[in-house]
């Protein structure tokens, strides 16, 4: 399947949690997925009780502060989509992920499309501004439970599409249309279950791109995927995609 890679110009990757489980940010659906081992996480990123209870927001502020995400480092997986770019044959990198393991890891911001908004910015329901998420982790850490916009007093959240929240359409077509351009689409540790993100993979196989799921557990897609791999992301992908001197620099 290396040559696949080799041959291919135009690789679009699909990326979900399950690209960071090995970086110690747990996934959400998983055996030991967040909402799986407590639902009342799931709650919390719902933006209808986010906004309506000042409790499920002090909750949501406290696991921000802790998130594993803050000291997590991209694993081998992230490196070896790094690499696929350095050689020239990445097209896009679409992620469902708020980390952003793919820009610490060396991905272009600009050929990351993220499509569920960042972690480490917030934004402000009232007025829409926007900025880096530790100015308003520091205000909670100082003692402020549930810290209000000031600009405008509204609600503070951070800049994520939460549950019940509309995606943002200029970045869905953005992700679309790479996803119809790609001549290899690899889906990379997601479920395939969230729309309309998921329909990405139905669009690059209509367009003739080879298909490759990589995942944990199976996909609503594994029948008609050119290649599934299960298993751990952060050693598949790197045998997938480098070659072996690379590699050995990425995990060196």
């Amino acid at each position: 399947m290396r040559a696949w890679v080799d041959e291919s110009r135009r690789i679009v990757a699909l990326t979900g949690a399950g690209i960071s489980t090995d970086s110690g940010i747990p996934d959400f659906r998983g055996p030991q997925g967040l909402w799986t081992k407590n639902p009342v996480a799931e709650k919390m990123s719902n933006i209808h009780h986010y906004l309506a209870d000042p409790e499920v927001r002090k909750a949501s502020w406290q696991n921000r502060l802790s998130s594993p995400a803050w000291t997590a480092k991209p694993n081998p997986g992230h490196l070896a989509l790094v690499e696929l770019e350095r050689r020239g044959k990445l097209h896009a990198l679409i992620t469902q992920n708020i980390d952003e393991l793919h820009q610490i890891a060396g991905n272009s911001p600009a050929r990351v499309i993220e499509v569920h908004g960042s972690m480490r910015r917030f934004m402000c329901w009232g007025c829409g501004m926007r900025g880096p998420m530790q100015l308003v982790l520091e205000r909670v850490r100082a003692g402020e439970a549930d810290p209000p916009c000031r600009d405008c007093g509204g609600i503070l959240k951070s800049d994520t599409i939460s549950f019940g929240q509309q995606l943002v359409p200029e970045v869905i077509d953005r992700a679309m249309h790479a996803a119809g351009e790609a001549d290899l689409f690899l889906a990379v540790g997601t479920s395939l279950q969230v729309y309309p993100i998921a329909g990405a993979f139905d669009l690059a196989r209509a367009a003739g791109a080879r298909t490759v799921i990589m995942n944990a557990q199976p996909t609503p897609f594994d029948d008609i995927a050119d290649a599934v791999l299960p298993g751990s992301i952060s050693e598949l992908l790197p045998r997938l995609v480098t070659d072996p001197e690379s590699a050995s620099r990425s995990l060196n």
